[in-house]
């Protein structure tokens, strides 16, 4: 397979972007590679196709579907696995934000719940900060929940009317003080 300057600027800089991003720079490559073809893809394409050891591919392939980002075809009398990316944008990125916070923001917010739990330890500024932070990824956490509930075009609508709501809120203010006095 042989890529088109399009694809091939496309491939490098999600390549770039992912080491960017903390996966491998080949993983990158990978998903980038799925993501614009238009046929799903065996690992001896994607690895002739982006110059990379066979095992590189492998590794990556499932790293990605670790991450569920890429999903396994079988086609009608080929005996490999083919792989594919979903089609709908919104579920790979409902996806990508619900792998990140499996994997980064809950384990953050366990460890903030812990050493709360170990009462006080005589750093009382440290201690405050702790359950600051715990309180806004609480926070964040439960608008998470609810926004990731919301059918696409809900979500969709709603985030284009942010700076809307925004203007709302600042309108609003002096009737809802609470709007503007949250820390």
């Amino acid at each position: 397979m042989t890529l088109t300057p399009l694809q091939q600027e496309f491939v490098l800089h999600f390549g770039e972007m992912g080491s960017r991003w903390g996966i491998n720079r080949t993983v990158g490559q990978i998903y980038a590679l799925l993501f614009i073809s238009s046929e799903p893809l065996n690992a001896e394409t994607i690895t002739d196709a982006l110059g990379v050891s066979r095992s590189n591919t492998s590794m990556g392939l499932k790293e990605l579907q670790s991450w569920n980002l890429v999903r396994l075809k079988h086609i009608p009398g080929d005996r490999r696995d083919y792989f594919t990316t979903p089609d709908d944008l919104w579920e790979i990125v409902r996806t990508l934000v619900a792998e990140r916070k499996k994997r980064e923001i809950d384990p953050t917010l366990s460890k903030l719940r812990e050493l709360e739990l170990q009462g006080p330890a005589g750093d009382d500024y440290a201690e405050a900060r702790i359950a600051e932070l715990r309180e806004l990824i609480e926070m964040m956490t439960g608008f998470y929940a609810e926004m990731e509930r919301l059918e696409t075009e809900r979500l969709v609508k709603l985030m284009t009317l942010g700076s809307k709501i925004a203007g709302l809120i600042d309108k609003t203010a002096g009737m809802f003080p609470t709007l503007t006095n949250r820390k």
